[in-house]
């Protein structure tokens, strides 16, 4: 059912312009690294700082992205994204391990990488163990 047809004859008085997210943005470099330094952020959810900076969280993952393969800097005092190594003596009693292994402690479990590992591999095992917890 129609409830209104518009004559096209009469002149309009009033024109709408919208303005606000609908329209495209530009984003500079600075801006872009700012945000996604946002979400790596210690407790930080992507989908939050996205829902903040109105833009959507697909958006935002390219972003992220775009940061993990050197494309996208982010500022100097974005947090860093790796977690530091920490070297100690072995406790009494923990596994000895062969020289130039190391020990990666992930989610509670510790994964013992000998030298000559296969890194897809290690890369799977890593994946599992935290997707397990």
């Amino acid at each position: 059912m129609v409830d209104h047809i518009v004559d096209s004859s009469q002149r309009r008085v009033r024109v709408d312009i919208r303005t606000g997210v609908g329209r495209r943005r530009r984003w500079s470099a600075e801006e872009k690294g700012r945000i996604v330094a946002e979400s790596f952020a210690p407790g930080a959810v992507a989908s939050e700082v996205a829902r903040r900076h109105e833009i959507t969280s697909q958006h935002l993952f390219a972003w992220r992205k775009a940061a993990r393969q050197g494309r996208l800097v982010l500022p100097e005092d974005a947090m860093p994204l790796f977690v530091p190594v920490v070297t100690a003596p072995p406790e009494a009693g923990a596994k000895s391990s062969a020289a130039g292994s190391i020990a990666i402690e992930i989610a509670g479990m510790v994964v013992l990488a000998q030298p000559g590992v296969d890194l897809v591999f290690l890369r799977d095992v890593l994946r599992a163990v935290k997707a397990a917890t």
